[in-house]
């Protein structure tokens, strides 16, 4: 199984930051410091409250991927990735999660 996580080299760079603020999102990092590359596919931006939400749809050799990364505010970052072919799953949570709303 692919591990998106494999796909992450360093640490977010000031570009990358200023890219994902106009949701420009070839602008963000295609890089990661190992040479590897994750190609953008599509994104979406959610402004939400607070915080704002990129959702990615990613490929790199290994297959396909979501990258879901939170910003606050306040600068702080948050990023989690799983396969594509996990996205039925989430769907299903979230669905379940907002009945219960």
């Amino acid at each position: 199984m692919f591990d998106p996580m494999s796909e992450l080299g360093g640490s977010t760079s000031q570009s990358d930051d200023e890219g994902a603020a106009d949701g420009n999102a070839a602008a963000r990092g295609r890089s990661s410091g190992n040479g590897a590359f994750a190609q953008e596919v599509h994104s979406v931006t959610i402004h939400a409250r607070q915080r704002t939400f990129y959702v990615d749809l990613k490929e790199s050799s290994h297959g396909k991927f979501f990258k879901v990364s939170e910003k606050s505010r306040g600068g702080q970052k948050t990023t989690i990735m799983f396969d594509a072919e996990d996205l039925d799953k989430f769907i299903e949570a979230f669905q379940e999660m907002k009945s219960k709303v």
